[in-house]
């Protein structure tokens, strides 16, 4: 048995192991039999910042064309540390009138400065300050950590910021071996669930309750959820990855 291979039994698995610059996954969204888009996430970079490694992640999120009830185009950044928990944050809403952008400044001092405006007007942005008592994440940093601490079988209350308001997720880890079946890979995939609920309308129009199937192996990748979205429960399915020595894991008998 390696010694990553202990780490992952005993619940520890360094950040570093989990999570690699370059990695990038794509989903395709289903409403009841109706595909509707795709979203993609990546991590694009690393850098060292005040002393701490930052981690640069993005999804990109897109509704396919012509359909009559959904038009969304919407872009998110997150840069965290090995914690998850970020230090900016920065979200593009594209629409056919204007581009609606906000920003987040996490300071050490458990400040945020929250930049918020239009790219087309003249008076670009409205600067604020909002005064924390601890640590939150946004909405896209949530993401990886639900991932990173995949670890054992239990409940987590995370903290979120979310559409300048603090807030809170409550996720709950299962570590039963599922079987789950994606159009693109032709066996099934080794996986095991967390479900959780949301108290605020976030990513994706993400709010309430939802359900996540994640890689049984070290990286924790997702590979299917059930969401509940502002237009009505959504299916999400890994449809393409690119992750260095990584493919979903086959079921062991």
């Amino acid at each position: 048995m390696t010694a990553q291979d202990q780490n992952h039994l005993s619940g520890h698995v360094p950040f570093e192991q989990r999570f690699s610059i370059g990695e990038e996954f794509t989903y395709l969204v289903k409403y009841a039999f109706i595909n509707i888009g795709e979203l993609k996430t990546k991590i694009f970079a690393k850098e060292t910042i005040n002393g701490k490694t930052i981690y640069k992640s993005a999804v990109q999120i897109d509704s396919y064309e012509g359909l009559p009830f959904v038009n969304i185009h919407q872009y998110y950044e997150s840069w965290f540390d090995s914690t998850s928990f970020p230090i900016y944050f920065q979200a593009y809403l594209y629409s056919e009138k204007d581009t609606h952008y906000v920003k987040y400044f996490f300071k050490e001092d458990k400040m945020v400065q929250v930049l918020r405006g239009k790219l087309n007007v003249k008076i670009t942005s409205v600067d604020t300050i909002v005064s924390l008592d601890k640590k939150y994440l946004d909405g896209l940093s949530l993401l990886y950590f639900a991932r990173n601490n995949f670890n054992k079988r239990y409940t987590i209350i995370a903290p979120c910021f979310v559409n300048e308001d603090t807030t809170s997720t409550l996720i709950t880890y299962h570590l039963d071996k599922e079987e789950v079946e994606i159009d693109n890979a032709d066996y099934d995939i080794d996986c095991v669930m967390l479900d959780g609920r949301t108290n605020f309308t976030g990513i994706f129009g993400l709010t309430g309750e939802f359900e996540g199937w994640f890689s049984n192996d070290i990286y924790r990748i997702p590979i299917q959820a059930k969401l509940h979205v502002l237009i009505g429960s959504v299916n999400v399915e890994l449809i393409h990855w690119k992750k260095k020595n990584w493919k979903p894991p086959v079921v062991k008998d």
